[in-house]
C-alpha cells in the first residue's frame, strides 16, 4: 500500500499533515514566477533552498527540482535530511549565505 501523504520532491520523504510544509515557487514571484509552477515541500527543505540560493540564481539556473537537487549544498542537505524521519523539524543546518552587494 502506498503512503497517503504527499512526497517532498526535493528530499523524497513523505510530508505528514502535522509537519511544517510550504509551497515553493520554482521561479520566484519577484523574478517573473507569479502564477507559475509551485511545489509542496517540507518547510525545512524550503528554508534550505532559500538559505543556499538567491532569487536571481533560483530564477536563472535553479528553477527545476532536478537543478535544485544537483546544487552541491542542496545535495549534501538532501543526503543528510533523508536519514531523518518525515516529521523531523530543525533549524536550517549551516547558515545563510553571504549576500553579495549588501
Amino acid at each position: 500500500m502506498s503512503d497517503p501523504h504527499p512526497i517532498c520532491p526535493l528530499c523524497g520523504r513523505p510530508i505528514p499533515p502535522d509537519v511544517p510544509q510550504s509551497l515553493h515557487h520554482l521561479v520566484p514571484r519577484l523574478r517573473g514566477g507569479k502564477g507559475g509552477a509551485v511545489v509542496l515541500l517540507h518547510h525545512i527543505c524550503h528554508k534550505e533552498i532559500h538559505a543556499a540560493l538567491g532569487e536571481s540564481e533560483l530564477a536563472r539556473e535553479f528553477n527545476t527540482i532536478e537543478a535544485l537537487r544537483a546544487h552541491p549544498r542542496l545535495a549534501r542537505f538532501i543526503a543528510w535530511v533523508r536519514k531523518r524521519p518525515p516529521g523531523f523539524v530543525s533549524r536550517v543546518p549551516g547558515g545563510y549565505r553571504r549576500r553579495r552587494g549588501r
